[in-house]
């Protein structure tokens, strides 16, 4: 164990984003990623992903802050029967060009006809207008009466006026552009084609162009709706909301909630939770497997896979997260590397693995100096080690 130590030399991350058409490999197998369409489900859909990764996988599925899904643990020999599988339920795009397009957030909270829904369906058929964008350039729709997805990465931004209307806003400015709904799709294009003649090989996100190239003016003339915090975990306009711990669920604990209920669709939340929808009078009776408290610790803790179940991770990550999570009273995030995957916000603590051991970095990122190196698991669950703000629970 040592004190202060230098930042971590920056660990490798990929500059291209996985889908089910283009997989990524990790420590148990393929990593195929779904993107569900305006982030939901159908029950018939959900059944058929449970079954498909018990399958083809491991039988755990992950849950992505863009709101995505993935499938664990694919080996090569079986990817091509998963994939036509996938197929056959309607998850797959025509092609990796397309699903690489479709790199849309869209709030849960969107009903039939809304803005939102309007919005995200128009901009899915314009996908192939779109210049070409860097992989990670992505889009939230988020259109309902506050928005709720200021908090998760997008660089234009669809969303409610604080006058009313609809605006289209470029991540990083702090107005927008007030459109008419049948207007929010060319004006999206309009901004995609601005940002792709200002992008450089160092400034691929729109929030970092803008630090050296302003916007037309007409594009910053509205203030968005005050934002809201997301729905806590529990009963909701649409059924229910239910937490999965570190994003990540047993295919069979899911396949048993919606056979055990009358659960019609699952939408995907970017906080790794699922919006089960349901008549609210009659919520699941058994959610085994998921978090459905709004004060269980495990909410305010974010860990990757890990080693041996990632190639980058030196240290297990998860066990260590849920022995550590009920000792702190702030936001904890465990990383197996400096990537900081899990998690790319600070977080009160950040336990940081390398080479085998682990580093403590207060109110900060997965690569951020540590105050604290070379500790064990050991040391760490002592609270010995631990920054007296987070450790008020002991």
């Amino acid at each position: 164990m040592s004190g202060p130590g230098q930042k971590p030399a920056a660990a490798s991350v990929k500059g291209w984003c996985p889908g089910a058409l283009r997989p990524m490999e990790s420590g148990d197998g393929l990593l195929v990623r779904l993107r569900p369409r305006l982030a939901r489900l159908s029950r018939a859909q959900v059944l058929g992903l449970c079954s498909l990764s018990e399958t083809y996988g491991v039988g755990l599925i992950d849950l992505t802050r863009r709101a995505n899904l993935q499938i664990r643990g694919v080996q090569p020999a079986t990817y091509e029967p998963l994939i036509a599988a996938l197929d056959g339920l309607g998850l797959l795009d025509a092609d990796p060009a397309q699903e690489s397009r479709r790199n849309l957030l869209v709030t849960p909270f969107w009903t039939a006809g809304d803005p939102t829904e309007y919005a995200a369906r128009a901009l899915l058929a314009a996908l192939s207008s779109l210049p070409d964008l860097p992989a990670k350039f992505g889009f939230a729709i988020d259109a309902g009466p506050a928005p709720v997805l200021q908090q998760s990465s997008a660089d234009i931004r669809v969303e409610r006026a604080a006058g009313g209307g609809l605006l289209v806003r470029a991540d990083g400015a702090p107005l927008g552009w007030p459109v008419a709904p049948e207007a929010v799709v060319p004006a999206i294009l309009q901004m995609a084609e601005w940002f792709a003649a200002h992008m450089t090989a160092d400034a691929r996100r729109m929030a970092r162009v803008l630090r050296t190239q302003p916007l037309p003016k007409a594009w910053q003339s509205a203030e968005p709706a005050p934002a809201q915090m997301p729905a806590p975990v529990g009963p909701c306009a649409l059924g229910s909301l239910v937490g999965a711990a570190f994003g990540q669920i047993e295919a069979t604990a899911l396949q048993a909630v919606i056979e055990g209920s009358d659960v019609q669709a699952v939408r995907v939340t970017p906080w790794r939770s699922l919006l089960l929808e349901h008549d609210p009078a009659m919520p699941p009776a058994r959610l085994e497997g998921f978090l459905n408290a709004p004060d269980d610790p495990l909410l305010r803790a974010d860990a990757c896979p890990g080693a041996p179940h990632c190639a980058s991770a030196s240290v297990p990550t998860r066990p260590l997260a849920r022995l550590l999570a009920p000792k702190l009273a702030g936001r904890l995030h465990v990383s197996g590397c400096a990537k900081g995957c899990a998690r790319s916000g600070p977080a009160d603590l950040t336990v940081t693995g390398r080479d085998g051991q682990f580093d403590l970095v207060t109110e900060g990122r997965a690569w951020d100096a540590p105050s604290v190196t070379g500790l064990s698991q050991e040391d760490i669950l002592s609270g010995d080690v631990l920054p007296l703000s987070t450790n008020e629970r002991r």
